[in-house]
């Protein structure tokens, strides 16, 4: 499981499939952030994680805190699903 926070604006919701270097993830979570004061470009912040992580997020079995996190462009990602 780890953050990523996506530069861009792409159409993901939870639970959306993402393909990310060559990985197949889920979006367990994504917070928007940019829309009124901010960056030029919205900012999405995705907690993002394998399918048998997520009994782990929804028990909060994790620090948030302590997660790996990645910035990326929203052109590096593919939507799955």
């Amino acid at each position: 499981m780890k953050r990523l926070l996506i530069n861009g604006d792409i159409d993901l919701q939870k639970g959306t499939k993402i393909e990310y270097e060559e990985q197949e993830l889920v979006c367990f979570s994504v917070t928007r952030n940019g829309d009124y004061h901010g960056p030029r470009r919205v900012q999405l912040s995705c907690i993002v994680g394998e399918i048998q992580e997520y009994s782990t997020f929804i028990e909060e079995e994790y620090i948030p805190h302590f997660l790996e996190t990645e910035s990326i462009d929203s052109e590096d990602v593919k939507i799955a699903i």
